[in-house]
């Protein structure tokens, strides 16, 4: 007797389990333990860019010049005082005028954990007032009101908070990859699927136009059309601005990505069946071919977010890019330009920590996401 393919339901009598393409792709993703931990941390990065207004431990742009280039403080915790740290007292040499600073261990700045602070508005909108980490109202007394301070990854030369500016310019950096990932699908999804799923002359044009865009160094290029940007805009414009150009040259790989897979997924025999039922060639493009490959736009997706966030920190580290009052990463590493300043106050680099962090995420979310794709892929 010929053996018959058992259905679904017998295989859950038989405790065979039938998995789903994407459950299998879960399933792959969790035993890449690199992909995990950078999920995990991009989960973080982003939330704290969600919420950088209580987590923020001084106003992104207050200044403190009794406090310039000050050295990072650290945190500790002790029965007798709780959390807190040492008071940092300013000295300048009078030969050389360079500032050094001197820890003060009799002068203890009580730390508290969801304490009032500076006003500020949650997301521009709820008006709160406590922090994660704030220093206590009650320890700024007269005698050491100057030293009741607290910076956990120093100040700049403007005596801001390094940790809060950074905190902040998540939230910028971190959004324009996202804004850029979402105009890069656009422009890739609709070109790549035209130029797969029409052919001839059409498919020739495009992808000419797209060896063409390709050609010319991204970086230079970059340069070129943000120096183009009026002076007077204002820096939402800006950052719109900055957004729209780097989404301009990335999508040429997503796009030829699309137009690969449309190829050999357009003469399947459920795409040809489609059209003879009188499916129209929108239809069958959206609904039937691009599903096929979900997961592999995912991944190119992912992939694509670290250029988004080099190239916005590239222009604005250049001065070419998002400007202050702006707070990003890119434009805090304006402050590296001076080699002396790096050399005797590394804590500037902070924001270089940051982006490579997200950046590596990134590559290996990417990485683990592509392995995951194919499930049935023999290693």
């Amino acid at each position: 007797m010929n053996q018959q393919t058992p259905t679904p339901n017998e295989h859950r009598n038989t405790g065979m389990e039938v998995m789903s393409q994407w459950r299998l792709i879960l399933r792959r993703f969790l035993r890449h333990r690199l992909a995990v931990i950078s999920t995990l941390f991009l989960i973080f990065i982003y939330s704290v860019a969600i919420f950088a207004e209580p987590l923020a431990v001084n106003p992104p742009n207050q200044r403190n010049l009794d406090h310039v280039y000050c050295p990072p403080q650290l945190l500790l915790i002790s029965t007798q005082h709780g959390l807190y740290t040492y008071g940092y007292e300013q000295q300048i040499d009078p030969v050389t005028f360079r500032k050094s600073y001197l820890l003060r261990e009799d002068v203890i700045v009580p730390v508290r954990l969801l304490g009032r602070g500076a006003p500020y508005k949650l997301w521009g909108l709820i008006p709160l007032e406590r922090h994660l980490l704030t220093v206590s109202a009650e320890s700024k007394d007269a005698d050491h009101h100057e030293l009741m301070t607290y910076y956990p990854l120093g100040t700049d030369e403007l005596g801001r908070c390094i940790l809060s500016r950074a905190v902040y310019g998540a939230r910028v950096s971190l959004s324009v990859g996202i804004i850029g990932i979402g105009c890069t699908f656009v422009f890739g999804i609709v070109i790549g699927s035209i130029s797969g799923y029409l052919g001839g002359r059409a498919d020739n044009l495009i992808q000419r136009s797209i060896e063409i865009i390709n050609s010319f160094p991204h970086l230079p290029l970059w340069i070129a059309l943000a120096a183009l940007l009026p002076p007077e805009w204002s820096a939402l414009k800006i950052y719109f601005a900055i957004t729209v150009l780097l989404s301009l040259l990335n999508w040429t790989g997503l796009a030829r990505v699309v137009r690969g897979k449309i190829l050999s997924l357009r003469e399947e025999d459920y795409a040809v069946a489609a059209r003879l039922l009188g499916a129209s060639h929108t239809r069958v493009l959206f609904l039937h071919l691009l599903p096929g490959f979900t997961s592999h736009i995912i991944v190119a997706l992912t992939l694509a977010a670290p250029a988004m966030i080099l190239g916005e920190t590239s222009l604005s580290f250049l001065g070419l890019g998002l400007r202050p009052p702006i707070v990003s990463w890119g434009v805090m590493l304006q402050d590296c330009l001076d080699v002396k300043a790096v050399r005797f106050y590394p804590w500037l680099l902070m924001p270089v920590v940051f982006i490579i962090t997200t950046v590596l995420s990134f590559n290996f979310l990417g990485d683990g996401l592509r392995d995951a794709a194919d499930p049935y892929e023999g290693r």
